[in-house]
């Protein structure tokens, strides 16, 4: 039997009160006192039950809302499901329940991945002018022996170096290297990025710090995987035709009559297994020069005459191309470079983009060079079909090429150079563009 609701209980309450008050006036009126007087106990009592039922009524209410206000899902409220007038309560009630539990699943899990990853992570919060620490996981804990305190201030006491460039810069977004000492150890070299993020007019502060030594192995690793993969594919395209060549011959000179066509057969074998080996042969050279290579043996050089000497030699190749060359370096400096060095790489450069260039009717070649920071910076800058994002992080790997005849070592071996002068060289790609700068010491 379905049971009744509020307001039906709440009206049949009411309807025995003015029953028991016009039974009690009926009695008292016949002269019967002492039953009319029990009458009005009754209807005392009913009074008082009304309003412990009212009261009761009302602290259900209020016990539901201070539970959800204080997150307190534990209470069960069956027994009072079927009641109409708590339906929609028991809704709320039910939906933010579900809502917190998937907030604390999905909690469990991000603080999972954060204490597995192998990068310190240390998230503030910030109340009103104090920053309290909201998340630091098992690694920043465990690689800087911190123990997993509450408040920023307890933090500075244990990596005052971190914390003082963390201040000094007024908890502002940056990527920076820090020295850091850990525990009795001497001091390591980490790099720092941090991001200041606002939530719910609350403001984040996240700190990310990254063992140098622990990239740059990656890095290394990373590098050594690729340079296996690509030496792999070159040594398995020569000895797998050499190797089914060979055993081609192999069949044939087991014959006990050679015909003119096996001997035909033998020599163009022959001359297969020989082309393969003179490829495998110049890729050992091109090896050897990356690996080997010499010192720059540096003199004083004019930009303005090393530009004009390596564009007179390239002057044919332009001409061939069709390429337009424009030389836009409007002034003179010097500096210490080896002559013969910084040509070889400004020819590989050229050289690239003339290459990016075929197929183009406006091929235009463009040198810029700027002097800042007691720093030369040369640019080379095409209009060719850009560089490929998938193969952004292969471009200056050895022997990685897309061109059919290339040997994949020009721009390792500049890159090589211009770093063994104390420089770099980079590149930026923007759709159709391609720029790349050589940064030399004045």
């Amino acid at each position: 039997m379905k049971q009744l609701q509020l307001y039906q209980l709440l009206f049949l309450r009411i309807m025995l009160i003015i029953i028991a008050v016009g039974c009690g006036l009926l009695l008292l009126q016949k002269g019967l006192v002492y039953t009319a007087a029990f009458t009005f106990l009754v209807f005392i009592l009913l009074l008082f039950e009304l309003f412990a039922f009212i009261r009761n009524s009302f602290l259900f209410y209020d016990k539901t809302i201070s539970a959800i206000l204080n997150n307190d899902f534990s209470a069960d409220f069956s027994k009072l499901s079927s009641f109409e007038n708590y339906q929609n309560l028991f809704k709320l009630y039910n939906r933010l329940k579900n809502t917190q539990n998937e907030q604390v699943s999905k909690d469990i899990v991000y603080r999972s991945i954060l204490n597995n990853i192998e990068t310190g992570v240390l998230i503030l919060e910030k109340h009103e002018t104090d920053w309290g620490i909201f998340l630091m996981n098992d690694y920043f804990s465990e690689h800087f022996t911190v123990p997993k305190v509450s408040k920023w201030s307890y933090l500075r006491n244990q990596i005052p170096a971190l914390c003082d460039i963390i201040e000094e810069r007024d908890f502002s977004d940056m990527r920076t290297s820090v020295q850091v000492r850990v525990g009795n150890t001497d001091s390591q070299t980490f790099m720092l990025q941090t991001s200041k993020t606002k939530t719910y007019n609350t403001d984040y502060y996240i700190i990310l710090l990254d063992s140098i030594q622990k990239v740059i192995a990656k890095k290394e690793k990373e590098a050594w995987i690729n340079l296996m993969k690509v030496i792999s594919h070159e040594l398995m395209n020569s000895i797998t035709p050499i190797r089914s060549l060979a055993q081609n011959m192999e069949e044939i000179v087991a014959q006990d009559d050679l015909s003119k066509d096996d001997l035909k057969d033998i020599k163009e074998s022959v001359s297969a297994m020989i082309h393969r080996s003179d490829h495998l042969q110049n890729f050992i050279d091109s090896y050897r020069k990356l690996a080997m290579l010499p010192s720059p043996n540096k003199e004083m050089l004019n930009l303005d005459t090393t530009m004009d000497g390596v564009l007179k030699i390239m002057a044919p190749l332009f001409k061939n191309a069709g390429v337009t060359i424009t030389n836009a370096i409007g002034f003179n400096r010097r500096f210490m470079a080896d002559p013969l060095q910084l040509e070889q790489v400004l020819i590989n450069l050229f050289t690239n983009s003339i290459y990016a260039l075929e197929g183009l009717t406006e091929k235009e070649i463009t040198v810029t060079a700027e002097f800042k920071n007691g720093r030369i910076f040369i640019t080379i800058t095409d209009t060719g079909s850009g560089i490929d994002p998938a193969i952004e992080d292969k471009i200056f790997l050895p022997f990685f090429t897309t061109r059919k005849e290339g040997a994949g070592i020009g721009l390792t071996l500049s890159k090589n150079i211009i770093e063994a002068h104390g420089g770099y060289l980079n590149y930026q790609s923007e759709g159709n563009v391609t720029r790349f700068t050589i940064c030399l010491i004045e």
